[in-house]
C-alpha cells in the first residue's frame, strides 16, 4: 500500500520555502510530484515522497524546523472535507476522537492514540511511511499541525502542559516555543501532546449537532467510495508504532483499537499471508534504533519500549536481526 496525504502539505510547503533561497518547484520535481496537484484539492500524493521532499527541503535550507514552520501554516480548512465535521463537534475530546476515526481520509500514514490516566492526557502521534526512515520534519510538523488545531477550535484557549519528541532538540528552541508555548522534552520515549482532561473536555464555541450530523454523511459517501485504499495490514502496523513503546502492542488490545474481535484480526492477517509477530517484529526492527541512538537511554530501558522484559532477550533478538550486539553497535555508531 502506498500511504497517502491530500495536497494542503504541498500549498504549505510553497508558502515556507518563500522564506529560503533555493527553487521549490525543482524539488518538488525531484522528489516525484506535480505542482500542478495543487489545484485539485481532493487529489492525494505519496507520503514517502512528501517527508522526503520536507527532509531534503530542511537540509538544503539549514532550516532545522522546516516541518514546523509548515504546520504554522494550516488552517482547519485544510483538513479537506473533515474541516466540517471538525469544526461543529461539541468538545476537544470529540474532535479529536473524530480525527482518529477519519485519520486515513487527511493521511493514512498518520496515527493518533488518546491515553488517558487519570487527570493527565496524552494524545500520541506517529508518522509512519511505506519506508521505516524516522522523520524529524514529519513528526514536528503533525505534531505542529494538532497542536494549531486544538488552539483554533478553542479559540486560542488551548493550555497543553507539554510537547514530547523522540527525537533531539534543535539548536535554537525559539521557533518551538513560539509554536507550542508550553514545555519542551526532546529524547522523549514518545511524539506527542500532553494536556489535562480538563482541556480535552473544554466546549467548542461553534458546535452544532445538525451540521455535524450533515457533514458526517457527506463524508461517509466519500469514504465509501475510497475505501479500497486503506489496508488492514498497514493499519495494524500504525497501530503496533504507537502501543509498542507504551506496553500495550498486544494483539487483544490492537485487535480493540479498530473494533473487530482478535479472530477476525488474525483471519484477516492470515488471508495477507503475514501474522501479529511477523509485524511486531516489523516495527521493532524499524523502532529500535531511534532509541539505541540515544545514549540517554540504557539497554535496559530500549529493552522495556521495544517490549522485552529482560535485557537479555533484547540483546539475542537484536543479534538474531542484526548479527550484532546492541552493546558493540552503539560503540559503533558513536
Amino acid at each position: 500500500m502506498i500511504p497517502l496525504a491530500h495536497t494542503a502539505v504541498l500549498k504549505n510547503y510553497l508558502n515556507v520555502s518563500q522564506q529560503f533561497n533555493f527553487n521549490p518547484y525543482y524539488l518538488l520535481s525531484n522528489a516525484g510530484l506535480n505542482p500542478a496537484q495543487l489545484n485539485d484539492p481532493k487529489q492525494r500524493i505519496p507520503v514517502d515522497k512528501a517527508i522526503a521532499l520536507l527532509e531534503q527541503s530542511a537540509e538544503i535550507s539549514g532550516c532545522e524546523v522546516f516541518g514546523l514552520l509548515m504546520a504554522e501554516q494550516r488552517q482547519i480548512a485544510d483538513f479537506g472535507e473533515l474541516s466540517l465535521l471538525l469544526s461543529y463537534q461539541h468538545t476537544l475530546r470529540d474532535a479529536l476522537q473524530t480525527i482518529v476515526m477519519y485519520r486515513n481520509f487527511i493521511n493514512n500514514a498518520l496515527e493518533m492514540y488518546i491515553e488517558e490516566a487519570g487527570n493527565t492526557v496524552i494524545i500520541h502521534l506517529e508518522v509512519v511511511g511505506a519506508s521505516t526512515e524516522y522523520s524529524r520534519q514529519a513528526i514536528e510538523l503533525a505534531l505542529g499541525v494538532t497542536h494549531r488545531f486544538c488552539a483554533m477550535l478553542l479559540s486560542q484557549k488551548w493550555r497543553p502542559l507539554g510537547v514530547h519528541f523522540t527525537h533531539s532538540a534543535p539548536q535554537n528552541l525559539a521557533i518551538h516555543q513560539r509554536v507550542f508555548g508550553c514545555a519542551l522534552e526532546f529524547g522523549s520515549e514518545f511524539n506527542g501532546i500532553v494536556c489535562t482532561t480538563a482541556e480535552l473536555d473544554k466546549a467548542n464555541p461553534q458546535a452544532n449537532t445538525a451540521m455535524a450530523d450533515h457533514a458526517k454523511r457527506y463524508l461517509e459517501i466519500d469514504l465509501l467510495q475510497n475505501e479500497n485504499e486503506s489496508s488492514i495490514i498497514f493499519d495494524i502496523r500504525k497501530s503496533i508504532y504507537l502501543l509498542l513503546p507504551m506496553g500495550r502492542a498486544t494483539i487483544d488490545q490492537v485487535a480493540h483499537l479498530h473494533g473487530i474481535n482478535v479472530r477476525t484480526l488474525q483471519r484477516k492477517l492470515e488471508a495477507s499471508q503475514t501474522s501479529f509477530s511477523i509485524l511486531i517484529n516489523d516495527v521493532r526492527r524499524a523502532l529500535v534504533f531511534r532509541y539505541l541512538q540515544n545514549m540517554n537511554y540504557s539497554l535496559g530501558q530500549v529493552s522495556d519500549i521495544l517490549g522485552y522484559s529482560m535485557p537479555s532477550s533484547f540483546t539475542r533478538w537484536f543479534i538474531s536481526q542484526f548479527g550484532i550486539s546492541p552493546t558493540a553497535w552503539r560503540q559503533q555508531a558513536s
